[in-house]
């Protein structure tokens, strides 16, 4: 009875990530339908515990533990403008006086955490919306401390992968142009793009706020009129896709975001739900969000060396299995030089997160009908 759930883990298959093709042919719309296993929504583990008031001013050198319970005592301590008590905690970021006067104490930041959304039509990337339409952020697990800060954001029309993290710092390195962390789409319009209307948007074409660019078109076929393309940008201005699009006559009808950086919408995390990545999976995240990161993945691919948690490999074409090209192909060369995870043995990030989540509810599901059984 014990082996059970080692059983229903390693007969769990291994995950999957949601490909272009999977779109077009309609299997990520049937996927849905069909009820798969969703990844377990665990409840976030409260943060570390933090220390007591009374030592962390001892270890400033205020002077000792018993002494600074005495302050406490005779309320010459506040927190955050509040009276201090015996045995409170301080976390990071609070704001402790001592007779008035500032304290600077050193307390180590909770480590960053970070969840995939699948974000479905209909919902905005807002706290709060005028128009009291729903908003992601009602369906996110709380926060112990600190918020929760989404990377970017997708419009209400617009679906797939919407990243959220406790990091300010991480949120805008994953998001600035500077790291140029590529967003891959797939989009249908209405029509088939010529190839000069390709060719002007990898150009690039004018918009309100300034130019914008494909780094790569790839066609994806469609039926009838509409038509759908892969397509890949290096940042995240409001509506920039359907602005790019509208602007040489096409318009969109879907939109799916299903890649960020080499984060990639991982299959069977159905819309509205979500998923935390496991610190393993959130270094390599931030080491993505480093501009270095960026020159060393293709110095890595050309060589076959081996990165963090991955083993990256030259180009290769692909086997119908890790996504290929379609019935397309590129328009032209990726603009920012990185490797795409789906074309390569790179993986991607969160497949030890999904695998870990799905084991767990293996397990649940183990232990439960073992119950029943005895």
């Amino acid at each position: 009875m014990t082996e059970q759930p080692a059983e229903l883990a390693s007969n769990h298959p291994a995950p999957e990530v949601t490909r272009f093709e999977d779109v077009v042919s309609g299997l990520f719309d049937t996927d849905e339908a069909q009820v798969l296993a969703a990844p377990l929504k665990r409840v976030l583990p409260p943060q570390p515990e933090s220390p007591k008031l009374h030592k962390v001013l001892a270890q400033a050198g205020m002077g000792s533990r018993l002494e600074m319970e005495q302050l406490i005592l005779e309320g010459r301590i506040s927190v955050n403008n509040e009276p201090a008590h015996i045995g409170q905690r301080v976390q990071f970021g609070d704001h402790v006086k001592v007779n008035g006067k500032p304290i600077h104490f050193k307390v180590a930041p909770p480590p960053p955490r970070v969840i995939a959304y699948h974000k479905p039509a209909g919902e905005v990337v807002s706290h709060d919306d005028p128009q009291n339409r729903p908003t992601v952020f009602r369906k996110l697990p709380k926060l112990f401390q600190g918020k929760w800060q989404s990377v970017g954001r997708l419009d209400l029309n617009t679906e797939g992968l919407l990243l959220f993290t406790s990091s300010g710092e991480l949120a805008n390195n994953l998001m600035h142009p500077r790291f140029g962390l590529e967003r891959e789409y797939a989009v249908r319009v209405l029509g088939a793009l010529t190839p000069e209307e390709k060719q002007k948007l990898l150009d690039g074409v004018r918009l309100d706020d300034g130019v914008a660019q494909f780094g790569t078109i790839e066609e994806g076929g469609g039926e009838g009129s509409n038509c759908w393309y892969r397509v890949t940008i290096s940042e995240g201005r409001n509506r920039e896709v359907r602005r790019m699009l509208e602007s040489v006559g096409h318009a969109v009808s879907r939109l799916i975001r299903i890649r960020y950086g080499s984060m990639v919408l991982p299959r069977g995390l159905r819309r509205g739900a979500w998923m935390e990545l496991d610190e393993a999976d959130i270094q390599l995240l931030t080491r993505a969000s480093q501009s270095q990161g960026r020159r060393e993945i293709p110095d890595a691919a050309a060589s076959g060396l081996r990165g963090p948690g991955r083993l990256i490999g030259p180009r290769r074409k692909s086997d119908g299995r890790r996504g290929g090209a379609g019935s397309g192909g590129r328009s032209a060369p990726a603009a920012s030089g990185q490797p795409d995870p789906l074309k390569t043995s790179l993986g991607y990030i969160g497949a030890d997160s999904l695998s870990r989540q799905r084991q767990d509810a293996g397990k649940k599901n183990g232990r439960r009908s073992g119950g029943r059984n005895r």
